[in-house]
């Protein structure tokens, strides 16, 4: 089944660099939303139907964790699984969002990395 996936970051270079990742991939890829804060994610998440969602965590606006926590309290948006993918190198903040069921991963990100963290991932929410 394919996957509609948002990607929630503020630079654009990376955004491009994790949009080619995906394609490249063996990820079955449906639609890929972008968003630039999470502010704009909230909006994709209102318009569009998302099956994984990938943010980074610091951006303008409203910060990832931010927007994660508000998901995770909607109703329509509580059960979307998420990925963070972050420059983070606080082990008690990694701990923190990995303990909310977010999945994790350290920029720079290689394809076989990503592809093997959402294949895992998306077993473990099965």
């Amino acid at each position: 089944m394919r996957k509609n996936i948002l990607i929630v970051e503020d630079d654009p270079a990376m955004r491009v660099i994790i949009k080619k990742t995906l394609i490249e991939s063996s990820v079955p890829i449906g639609e890929i939303f972008e968003a630039c804060n999470g502010k704009e994610g909230l909006d994709m998440l209102e318009n569009y139907t998302v099956d994984l969602m990938l943010v980074d965590i610091y951006m303008p606006v409203m910060d990832g964790l931010e927007m994660l926590d508000y998901a995770s309290d909607h109703p329509d948006y509580c059960e979307i699984p998420a990925i963070v993918i972050s420059t983070e190198n606080d082990e008690n903040r990694i701990d923190t969002i990995m303990r909310k069921g977010l999945g994790f991963i350290h920029k720079p990100l290689t394809q076989s990395l990503l592809e093997d963290y959402i294949l895992k991932f998306d077993e473990s929410n099965a």
